[in-house]
Parts: C-alpha cells; sequence; structure tokens
C-alpha cells in the first residue's frame, strides 16, 4: 500500500548513474515483475475469500453452521461439511496450480541474465537484480531487461537498430540514438563505470511513443525523448552492442504500465447461478415459512392432545417456538434443491473440457510440436457464447513475411500463369522459376511466370529500368557473411521483399554509401552517385532517390502509394496509367500490397538549381519542413510511369476460412494493431473481412475531439439517415439515449459497413462524451479496424464493448502489446508465435495458429455451453424432485421435519446414485459431430442468446421438478392408503412408504437422463445401468441381517426392501409413478422435434441417416464496387532513414567506398542470366511437350 501510494504522488524522476546508494531513498521498484496473484502467505487468505464470493459457498458454510445445532439438526453435519471441504480443497488446488505455472514464468523471465557494469568490470546479474542507474550491455539479438537510455553502442555515431514487435506489433527496425557526449564512451569499462550523470525526467507511464527528460553531465545539459530511449520488451537488432543506463525497471517500465491487471473472471452462467442460488434461498425461506407457521398451528390445534403421552412430565410445549426450530429445521432438510455436490460436477466437468481441448489433434501444431492448451478450467462455456472477437494484426492474422507476387510493366502483367487456352491456371501446377545457377539468389523466394525472365534477356528498357529502380530506390543496408552470400539489413519487410525480388532477377544490390549505389546489373558491377534522397512520411506516402548514372544521366527514381504518385505523372501516361490501374484494382483486390513505380529524367542545370535550393531550406531556421515539402514536391512531377508492384503480407493458414465462418456464426471481428492505417486495411481485405462490395468503409482520422465528433456523426448520417427515429422511440443522436442499444435499431441497418480509425482519433472517440457516438456506429458495422492503437487503448476499447454490450468478449493476440487486451476480454486467447510467449502466459487458452480458433469456438466452445447448460437443467429438475417431496410429505406427519427418505439415501443420492450419469452427460454429450459443428456455423447462434439455459429455462426445469415430485409422493401415498399386501398384511408402513418413492426416484432421473443423452458412449451405458444396479445393491445391503449385526443403531429396518420389493403391487405402483413422471416429457419433446424442429435437430436427423455427402464450400468471385477503385498501397517503413544514409551516420568506417564512383565493371565473364533464361527456356518447352504428349 505504502509504495502504490508513493508511486502514485511521483511527479518526476531523479537517477544518477552508477549510484545505488544515491537512488534507493527514492525506493524506486526493483527489476522484478510478478504476474502471479498470491504467495505462500496470502493464499490462503485470499483464496478462502475469493471462493466464499460465491453464493453458494456462503450459502453452505451457512447450513454447516446451522447444521452444528442439535435444538434443529435434522441430518448430521458430516452430510455438508464433506462436500464442501471436497469443492474447497479441489478449487484451491486448481487455483494453485495456475498460479504456480504463473510463478514458474515469473522466475523464468526475473532470472535470465544480464551484463551489469558493477565495481569498474562487468558481471552477469539476474535481471530480477537490476536497479535504477544501473549500467547494462546488450548483445545483438537480445531482449531488452529494463527501460534504458542508450549511451553507446557499436554503429556509428551511437545508433541501434531495435525491433518492437513485442510493444507494437510492427517488426520492421526502428533506430535509437545516443547522446553525442555519451557516444565517444563507445565500450571503455572504465569511462563508462566514471560515468555520473543525473537523468531528470517524467513519471513511470504507459505512454509508448513518449519520453521527456534532461541528462545533466560534465556541468552541461542535454535534452532527451523517445529516440534516446529503448524500451524493455525490444529486441536488439544488426547492432552488435549496446549500452544503456536503467531508467525505469520492473513494473515501472513501459511495457508493465501497460500489461493491466490480472482479473478475476467468471462466466455469465457462473453469475447466473448466483442469482438463482439467492431465489432458492428465497425459495426455501418461504417454503420454511409456510411449514413453521403449518407447525405452530399443528402444535396448537393437534399436538396438545398427545403431548403427555409423547413428553411424559414436560411441560406444555411453546407452539410459535416449535414453529421457529421447524422453520430451520425444514431449511436444513430442503437444502438439497442446490446441493454442493452440484459445484464439485461443475469443477468436474470444467476440468474434461480443459482436458479435451489440450488433447484435439486438430489443434495441434506439428511444425513446432505446440498443442493447444486450456491455461484455465472455469470458462471453457462461455467460449460457445462470444459475440466480439477483438484480435492483433502482425503475427495473429499474418506471418510476418512479405513475399513478391506480381508486377505491372509498361502495361502488362508479370506473375500469373496461363494454361495452353491462356486462362489463369494455379500456380502450384507450374514449375517455379530455377533460380539456382544464380550464385546470390535467395533461395526461398519462387516467381512462377518465365515470361519476366524472356523480357530481361531480351534486353526490355521498361522491364531493366523497373528492376533497376527497385535495386536503387531503398533504405536497405548490405553486408557480406563468411561463406560470400550478402545479407540484407532491411527497415521494412516491403523494402526486403522487393530488392530481394530485384536481386533473384538479375539486379543485384551491392552496397552503399553515403555518395554511392552499387549495384549489379546482369552481371555487369554499376555504380551509382546518389545526389539526394527524398525520404517517406506517412503525409508524402511515396520516396524517391535522385542518382547520376555512368553516364551522366540524372534520374530521379521514385515509388509509392497509387493514389499519389499517379497525380504526379506527365499527361502522356494517360493510357498507360488507364491500363496500370485495373492492374492494380486487380492486385488489390486479390488482397496484394501494391506501390506504384515512376522515373523521371532530369537535366543538370534544373538539378544544381534545385539542390542550391533544397541546400537553402535545409540551413533555414523557420518553415524548414515546410519548404523542404516544396521542394520534394517541385521535382517529383511529370514522372514517367513505370508499372506497379504487388507484394503479398502472407496470412497465416486458414486465415480466410477461419473469418468466414465466424462471421456466419454472427461473431464480429474488430482489428486491434499498432500497424499503420493502409497495411491493416489491407490485411482486412486479404482475410475478408472487408471486401469491395461494402455498401460503406468509414475513415475517422480526426485530430481533435470536436473533428472525431464531427466524422462520427457523419459516419452515423450514412448510415441511419439524417434525424431518423425508429418504431421503438428512440431518437438515434437524443444525446441522453443511454448507451445500450436496442436490437430493433440494429436490425433497421440493412448492408455491409466497415469502421476504421486511428489511435490519434481514438484516443479522443473514447472520452465520455464521444464514446456513445463511437459505440452506436461500431456495433452497427460488420468489421472494425483500429490502427496505430496503443496496448492501454486496445483495453480500453474491450472495456468499452463489455461495459455497455453487455456481449461476451474475446481478445486474441500474440506479443507483449496485446497482454493487456487479453486480460481484459472475457475469454483471452495467446498465439505461441514469433514475439516470445508474454500474450501465452496472460491467456486463458493458448494455440499455435489463428486458424485453430474456429475449432476452439465453434467446436469445443459449443459442446461445452451445450453439455453444461443440459447438465444444469437436468441438476436443477432432479434435486426439485427429490427434495420437494419432504414438502409434500411435511403435511401429512404434523409438519415435524421428518425425512421421507432414510438418512443414508439422502446422503448417497447425489454422491453415488446420481452423480455418474449426469457427469457423463456433461462430459461426453454432443448434439452434432464436430465436423457438423464445423460446417454449419449458425449452430453457434443459441450460445450468443443465451437460449439453452436461462431465468425462464431455470423455471421450467424447476416446473418439471415439482411435477415429477407431486407425482413420486402422491401416487404411492394414494396407492398405499387403506391397502394390503399379497400375504394379507399392512404395506403401508413409514420404510416401505420410502424404499417405494427412493426406488421411483432413481428409476424416473435415471430414465430422465437417458432422453436427456443425446450422443451414448459405452460409459454412458455403464453410469447410468450401473447407478441404478447399485442402488439396489446399496439397498439391499442396508436392510440386510449382516450390517444391522454390525451397526445396529444405523440400520435398523432389517428385511424391508426384500419384504416390500417382492411383492407385485409394489412395482406396479413403481412403474405407474414413472409412466407418469416420464410420458408428458416423451410427448412433449415428440411434438416439438416433429413439428418446431431447431437447426440442430435437422442435422441431427441427418447424422442418424448417416447423409455424408456435405455440401461444397465455393469462394464467391471477386466484386467491387463500380464508383471507385480500391488503392492496394501499404508500406511499412518509417522516416528518418534517408537523411541516415545521406549523412552516413549508419555507414560502417570498414566499409571501403568504390574506387572511382562511376563505373562499369564486369562482375563474372559470363552473364548468369543468360544460363539461366537458357535454363527456363528448357524447362518451358520440356514442360509443354509434356503437356502435348498428354493431349
Amino acid at each position: 500500500m505504502f509504495c502504490s501510494k508513493k508511486k502514485s504522488l511521483e511527479v518526476e524522476r531523479i537517477v544518477k548513474a552508477n549510484d545505488r546508494e544515491y537512488n534507493e531513498k527514492f525506493q524506486y521498484a526493483d527489476n522484478r515483475i510478478h504476474t502471479s496473484k498470491y504467495n505462500i502467505l496470502t493464499f490462503l487468505p485470499i483464496n478462502l475469500f475469493e471462493q466464499f464470493q460465491r453464493v453458494a459457498n456462503a450459502y453452505f458454510l451457512f447450513l454447516l453452521i446451522l447444521q452444528l445445532i442439535p435444538e434443529i439438526s435434522s441430518l448430521t453435519w458430516f452430510t455438508t461439511i464433506v462436500p464442501l471441504v471436497l469443492v474447497v480443497t479441489m478449487t484451491a488446488v486448481k487455483d494453485a496450480t495456475d498460479d504456480y505455472f504463473r510463478h514458474k514464468s515469473d522466475n523464468q523471465v526475473n532470472n535470465r541474465q544480464s551484463e551489469v557494469l558493477m565495481d569498474s568490470k562487468l558481471q552477469n546479474e539476474k535481471w530480477m537484480n537490476v536497479k535504477v542507474g544501473d549500467i547494462i550491455k546488450l548483445e545483438n539479438n537480445q531482449f531488452v531487461a529494463a527501460d534504458l537510455l542508450l549511451l553507446s553502442s557499436s554503429e556509428p555515431h551511437g545508433l541501434c537498430y531495435i525491433e518492437t514487435a513485442e510493444l507494437d506489433g510492427e517488426t520492421n527496425l526502428k533506430v535509437r540514438h545516443a547522446l553525442s557526449v555519451t557516444s565517444e564512451l563507445g565500450a571503455d569499462i572504465s569511462r563508462l563505470a566514471k560515468f555520473d550523470g543525473i537523468v531528470v525526467c517524467e513519471a513511470p507511464n504507459n505512454k509508448l511513443d513518449k519520453f521527456t527528460g534532461v541528462l545533466s553531465w560534465k556541468d552541461s545539459k542535454h535534452s532527451l525523448n523517445n529516440e534516446k530511449i529503448i524500451l524493455r520488451g525490444c529486441v536488439l537488432r544488426n547492432t552488435s552492442w549496446c549500452f544503456g543506463m536503467v531508467i525505469f525497471a520492473g513494473p515501472d517500465t513501459k511495457l508493465m504500465q501497460n500489461s493491466g491487471k490480472t482479473k478475476f473472471k467468471r462466466t455469465s452462467i457462473d453469475r447466473l447461478m448466483n442469482t438463482l442460488v439467492l431465489w432458492i434461498f428465497g425459495f426455501l425461506i418461504c417454503l420454511g415459512i409456510i411449514l413453521a407457521i403449518g407447525n405452530s398451528i399443528w402444535e396448537n390445534q393437534v399436538g396438545n392432545q398427545f403431548r403427555t403421552f409423547l413428553f411424559g412430565n414436560e411441560g406444555e410445549k411453546n407452539s410459535v417456538f416449535s414453529g421457529f426450530l421447524t422453520f430451520w429445521s425444514y431449511i436444513i432438510i430442503l437444502n438439497t434443491v442446490v446441493p454442493i455436490s452440484l459445484y464439485v460436477s461443475v469443477e468436474v466437468i470444467r476440468l474434461g473440457h480443459s482436458y479435451f481441448i489440450n488433447w484435439d489433434r486438430k489443434m495441434y501444431y506439428s511444425e513446432k510440436a505446440t498443442p493447444a492448451e486450456a491455461r484455465t478450467t472455469t470458462l471453457n462455456e462461455e467460449l460457445g457464447q462470444i459475440e466480439y472477437i477483438f484480435s492483433d494484426k502482425t503475427g495473429t492474422l499474418t506471418q510476418n513475411i512479405m513475399t513478391f507476387k506480381k508486377c505491372s510493366i509498361n502495361g502488362r502483367i508479370y506473375g500469373e500463369v496461363h494454361d495452353d487456352m491462356g486462362q489463369k491456371t494455379d500456380m502450384t501446377k507450374k514449375r517455379a522459376v530455377d533460380f539456382s545457377v544464380n550464385p546470390q539468389a535467395d533461395r526461398t523466394f519462387q516467381f512462377f511466370d518465365h515470361h519476366l525472365l524472356e523480357s530481361i534477356n531480351l534486353g526490355d528498357p521498361k522491364v531493366h529500368e523497373f528492376l533497376r529502380l527497385l535495386a536503387l530506390c531503398h533504405t536497405v543496408m548490405s553486408e557480406e557473411n563468411s561463406a560470400g552470400q550478402l545479407i540484407y539489413q532491411v527497415q521494412s519487410p516491403d523494402e526486403g521483399a522487393l530488392v530481394t525480388a530485384a536481386k533473384n532477377l538479375g539486379f543485384i544490390f551491392k552496397s552503399r554509401t553515403p555518395e554511392t549505389i552499387t549495384i549489379e546489373e546482369l552481371g555487369t558491377l554499376v555504380t551509382y552517385q546518389l545526389l539526394a534522397f527524398l525520404d517517406f512520411n506517412n503525409f508524402r506516402k511515396r520516396m524517391s532517390v535522385i542518382v547520376r548514372n555512368p553516364e551522366g544521366q540524372i534520374k530521379l527514381y521514385s515509388k509509392g502509394a497509387d493514389t499519389i504518385l499517379f497525380e504526379k505523372l506527365h499527361p502522356s501516361n494517360k493510357d498507360l496509367l488507364t491500363l496500370t490501374s485495373d492492374h492494380l484494382s486487380e492486385f488489390a483486390g486479390e488482397g496484394l500490397r501494391t506501390l506504384a513505380i515512376a522515373y523521371r529524367d532530369l537535366d543538370d542545370k534544373y538539378f544544381k538549381d534545385w539542390h542550391k535550393m533544397l541546400e537553402d531550406a535545409n540551413s533555414a531556421t523557420d518553415e524548414r519542413d515546410e519548404r523542404i515539402a516544396g521542394l520534394y514536391e517541385e521535382i517529383e512531377r511529370d514522372l514517367m510511369l513505370l508499372g506497379a508492384t504487388a507484394v503479398e503480407d502472407k496470412l497465416q493458414e486458414g486465415v480466410i476460412e477461419t473469418v468466414t465462418s465466424l462471421s456466419l456464426a454472427n461473431i464480429k471481428i474488430w482489428v486491434l494493431t499498432g500497424d499503420k492505417q493502409e497495411t491493416a486495411i489491407n490485411i482486412g481485405y486479404a482475410c475478408n473481412m472487408l471486401t469491395d462490395d461494402m455498401n460503406e468503409v468509414f475513415i475517422i482520422a480526426g485530430s481533435t475531439a470536436a473533428e472525431v465528433r464531427e466524422e462520427l456523426r457523419k459516419a452515423k448520417e450514412n448510415l441511419f439517415g439524417q434525424n431518423r427515429s425508429f418504431s421503438n422511440g428512440h431518437v438515434v443522436f437524443e444525446k441522453k439515449q443511454p448507451l445500450e442499444l436496442d436490437s430493433a435499431v440494429e436490425e433497421t441497418v440493412t448492408g455491409d459497413y466497415a469502421l476504421i480509425i486511428n489511435g490519434h482519433s481514438l484516443a479522443h472517440a473514447l472520452e465520455s462524451d464521444n464514446e456513445k457516438d463511437l459505440l452506436e456506429l461500431a456495433c452497427m458495422c460488420k468489421t472494425v479496424v483500429c490502427c496505430r492503437v496503443t496496448p492501454l487503448q486496445k483495453a480500453q476499447v474491450v472495456e468499452l464493448v463489455k461495459k455497455h454490450r453487455n456481449a461476451v468478449t474475446l481478445a486474441i493476440g500474440d506479443g507483449a502489446n496485446d497482454v493487456s487486451m487479453i486480460k481484459s476480454a472475457h475469454i483471452g486467447i495467446g498465439i505461441s508465435g514469433q514475439e516470445g510467449l508474454q500474450a501465452v502466459l496472460a491467456s486463458d487458452y493458448s494455440f499455435a495458429q489463428f486458424r485453430y480458433l474456429q475449432r476452439l469456438l465453434l467446436v469445443h466452445g459449443r459442446w461445452s455451453y451445450f453439455r453444461m447448460c443440459k447438465f444444469l437443467c437436468y441438476f436443477f429438475y432432479k434435486n426439485f424432485a427429490f427434495t420437494l417431496v419432504h414438502f409434500w410429505f411435511g403435511f401429512f406427519c404434523g409438519f415435524s421435519a421428518q425425512t421421507v427418505y432414510d438418512q443414508w439415501f439422502i446422503t448417497l443420492f447425489n454422491i453415488v446414485y446420481t452423480s455418474l450419469p449426469v457427469l457423463a452427460m456433461g462430459i461426453f454429450d454432443q448434439d452434432v459431430s464436430d465436423q457438423n459443428s464445423m460446417d454449419c456455423p449458425q449452430l453457434y447462434r443459441p450460445g450468443q442468446l443465451n437460449l439453452l439455459f436461462n431465468k425462464h429455462k431455470f423455471f421450467i426445469c424447476v416446473a418439471h421438478g415439482i411435477y415429477t415430485s407431486l407425482a413420486l409422493f402422491f401416487i404411492p401415498y394414494g396407492a398405499f392408503y387403506n391397502v394390503a399386501g399379497e400375504d394379507g398384511q399392512h404395506i403401508a408402513d413409514y420404510q416401505s412408504f420410502a424404499v417405494t418413492m427412493a426406488t421411483s426416484l432413481v428409476i424416473v432421473v435415471s430414465a430422465q437422463i437417458a432422453l436427456d443423452t443425446s450422443y451414448w458412449t459405452v460409459i454412458n451405458h455403464v453410469f447410468i445401468w450401473g447407478s441404478i444396479a447399485t442402488y439396489f445393491l446399496i439397498l439391499f445391503t442396508t436392510h440386510s441381517n449382516g450390517i444391522f449385526g454390525i451397526f445396529p443403531n444405523q440400520f435398523p429396518f432389517v428385511g424391508n426392501a426384500r419384504h416390500s420389493l417382492t411383492q407385485k403391487c409394489i412395482w406396479l405402483v413403481i412403474l405407474l409413478t414413472t409412466v407418469a413422471s416420464f410420458m408428458p416429457v416423451v410427448a412433449y419433446r415428440f411434438l416439438k422435434v416433429d413439428l418446431f424442429p431447431t437447426l440442430s435437430d435437422q442435422i441431427r436427423q441427418w447424422q442418424k441417416a448417416q447423409k455424408k455427402a456435405r455440401p461444397r464450400h465455393s469462394r464467391k468471385p471477386q466484386t467491387r464496387r463500380s464508383s471507385s477503385r480500391r488503392s492496394g498501397y501499404a508500406f511499412a517503413h518509417q522516416e528518418g532513414y534517408g537523411e541516415l544514409i545521406t549523412s552516413g551516420k549508419n555507414m560502417r568506417a570498414n566499409n571501403p567506398p568504390p574506387t572511382s564512383g562511376l563505373e562499369k565493371t564486369p562482375a563474372n565473364s559470363t552473364s548468369w542470366i543468360e544460363n539461366l533464361y537458357k535454363k527456363t527456356t528448357d524447362t518451358v518447352i520440356s514442360f509443354s511437350q509434356d503437356k502435348t504428349v498428354k493431349l
């Protein structure tokens, strides 16, 4: 408590390097993290407190206390304490096991090793022992232990490259700069040990993209920003080593500040059961009051007539006090209407469902030997009720692998494969181009269109210029490994795919200096002089380079978004522009990410004048950025179109089918990603979440709250019609309208809509004034995509839907940036992918591929919900039927709290006689097969609507139980009234009546569960018929001479069972009771299935008829809105790399520059491209011959 209070008051942080004594007085948190809930001391009190928050557990504890009072105890105390202790112990063991694994994962992280500078030398230290102010050394591909101020690195000018996938989901590299004064420290341990700078900075917060602070050292101050900070969760890439000073540690790091709190999750059925237990308790009190009043009246009017005979010399008994004691006695007797075995059974069933998920081979990912894992056992049935899925993009929907698929050059598409009839055919049916003759070829690169190589070999100038541009216009850095192979360090995966494609096709990027770029063109080394680099940013959406070739020509090469670049083209490109636009639309329709490619020849004098103006703009003090942007616009005009590229951001296998299937199940999918808007939109189209035939795609991009509010309002007007009101009387735009939306309003929206909103706009939209409009609009849309969102915003979106929609939510992600979202949702799923295990450790369920979500929800989730609902309906029915017999008997026993059954039957009924059959149904039952559940996603709908178990269903079960209890009591009572046995003796004694009713009850409830069971297994048969056999075995044993001889006081009714059950009239009574209880249900169900069959009933009939033929899934052809063309532009690139390249800051000193600067050098005596073309031509000819022979 003290620490949290101190942290909340922290306004700024003061940290001194290499001085633990100084920093300890501020009591900063150490680097140890805790995701666990308990420790050895707190486990018992906290866990018991959580368990007794369950109304049922508190209720049974109260009953146990009552049973310890002799005056009112009509049942022995062990009937309650044994099952209560069993339930609490089982739950505690499960919770302890779950928390043990959390401790284990915490220890794995906390015990990672890091090199810390202590006592003027580097020492290996565990992460948890790292303190604020320590200087630590990181090496390439190492995780960052804490939030660090970068001091120095192995790269020139103190640069280092990091991957932030754990924070924002992006895999493209980002650059961090050390201050020049600290970068001089290098790797000199003695100088680093003497570093005593003091950092004054902001207090711990969750803003990933912002940091403010000041470093004071050597009598000077240096401002700090986010570019100087490396955050915990990042991975050091392409940097041999770096040193950093710890600013925030452990729970204070920005990653942990965004991770959210671990919440106690309970299912909607759990919450409903709590409500029902309260209702039942109220019902019991009413029954107890009725019986207590009856007892008082009976005692007053009848009891005094034979009290002297019963009590001997006792004085007159107070009838009111007698009624009071009777009230509590009946509360104890009737408590079996909600037996504690219900909760034991629920936990066992959930455990069984969890094992089914763990054992499912169809959710086992063999490539990484990763099975699905249910990391909690308490949420299974809620998997069958999901309405909203919140999904991360990078690593969840995609593989983070970019591949060059197609291109359009001078109006011709390359990358498509056609058959002999000129029709497009499947690429996998064709042989890929063999690049093995290219010594620098990427072995993983596949391209199937041989015509491109033919055009290269024939010397098509446009094709050569196109590939030359791909090899020159980028920010890629190259290195050679020990085997002489080129290794590309790419800042974005898009650029890597394009440069790799050019390399395989003969235009190999070799090296660069701040002034030159060297490429190998079809075996010839060519060095270009780099004159200017026009960097990419989110507003320009393009990048350009200006180079001078060996012939002295100056060329501008540009690539970027087609919507931007097409506006810069020379008018002579009109025909080519139309053709290329059609190609781009085709690429975008296939879900490919596109870039337009163009160039311009520049006059020498014009360029010199322009470059002089650029130098002046760079040295300007006011409006510098605006002047530079204007000059970029000036030179990037009158471009000549070359074509376009199409790159595939590879989706995980089965993503499209999974998204389509979940959509058919009426599940809405929202994508929450830290990636760029264009990238997210493109993936949305690739996954079929967004389609070209949608009525409208709303984009919210306002930068102020007022702008966002206006954009939301306009979108709603388009969706509903301005100021439109509905029959329910609510006006959509009324400010005082509650946030909960009427389903009637949703049904009025026809057509498919999508909403796209970025992080800055979302921050304003989540404000209290706007969240209503955001939620209304979003819930009317089929798909919602939130881009550039922080981890905390992801959680806020989930909380918004949870709070106001009363819907079950699921969050799925694979990185640390998804942890807070996973914790906030009702169900959290972690994908064990490329980005570590943080998401998995925080999740409720985990698996390796997004496609397994379909099976988890539509099969396991649906079955779990179906089974749990069936189990609860049956359990409440059988216990009302069992218990209410005592109520009817009370009217015939003087309200004396006498039980109608003997105590052993009451004790064993729920534990032995009826426990296993209902467990078998709850664990194994299924209405339709797993394949039919997958093939017919509409079966999922009842779970979302909560149709299988709700308050209405509960009252039906209660009514059914009351009817059965009436039949169980009054049919035997009427039959026994004034009747004699076959031997002429009177058989209407109390124990014979009890045996007849007990036998009828066991047979009736066993027949009922046989009727309820949809899927019979050997276990069902053994448990149901075995339970009946067990009942008779125990009945005859407890009424035998042998047991009486051992326990005469406990089993006094010797031979009663044998005497009663040998009478034919008793069996006729049992048969009549069973038929009267059972036949109305059979008739109702038969008529219901015959006249009003549900979808599940129909499919079950198909299964019984063994109709195995299923309709084939056919993908709908791509259709596009005729009104506009969609751009497939998406480029995961960061601003600032152009400046790094031209400044030379990221160039290693040991890279020798080319000797002349502008030259051509033959790389090999024979061009490998000719060999490749010859080999390819031979392949095509042989392939064609093969087909000719077959024809």
